[in-house]
């Protein structure tokens, strides 16, 4: 791959109203954290460009609303991304236990539906002094679904930028895979044609 070639990559972050969706985009892409936030409804989208592999970047995050009444709404901005943050707020039991929905949600809408679709899960507010989800019962949740897990503060910038990387860099991996074999298969010049027998 040209390493001066510029890959769009559409990431999205899903999870329950109020993790922190939000917070960690700002973090990520604006380096600021701010105490208040207005509730995302749908989806808004920040943009940011990295370098990574030698190649440049541009990331269009998609920030989903939390909110179940606006979830088959939000399920629609699913198609077409190219990885998946699932946040959840670990002072929050609850927000924990939907990450299966949201993860299913976002697989159900990926076409076609692969299990090598890249996703990362991020455990936010670690900066609380009330956690009330165990680091462990997260990382076997994530290792039986081989998703990497990162422990994160929106607001202390903790993790942040590396959890984002990631995904991108596995988005990354699967976007030059699919394009390698879309290559290899628009090569064979006749498809499918059964071998001749002989004598």
């Amino acid at each position: 791959m040209n390493p001066r070639k510029k890959v769009d990559l559409k990431l999205i972050i899903v999870g329950a109203l109020g993790v922190g969706k939000t917070s960690l985009l700002h973090q990520y892409v604006h380096k600021t954290f701010y105490e208040e936030y207005q509730t995302t409804l749908g989806a808004s989208i920040l943009s940011k460009i990295i370098m990574l592999d030698d190649t440049t970047l541009k990331l269009q995050i998609w920030d989903t609303g939390g909110q179940e009444r606006f979830r088959s709404m939000v399920s629609t901005f699913y198609k077409g991304s190219d990885g998946c943050i699932l946040a959840f707020d670990v002072t929050d039991l609850e927000s924990f236990e939907a990450l299966d929905i949201w993860r299913g949600d976002v697989l159900a809408k990926i076409i076609p539906m692969e299990q090598s679709y890249p996703m990362v899960v991020l455990g936010n507010k670690i900066d609380l002094e009330d956690r009330k989800v165990p680091q462990e019962v997260v990382q076997g949740w994530c290792r039986e679904k081989d998703i990497p897990y990162f422990e994160v503060s929106a607001k202390n910038d903790i993790n942040v930028v590396q959890a984002f990387e990631v995904l991108a860099s596995r988005a990354l991996s699967r976007y030059r895979e699919i394009l390698e074999n879309h290559l290899t298969d628009s090569i064979k010049l006749v498809p499918g044609q059964a071998k001749s027998r002989c004598c």
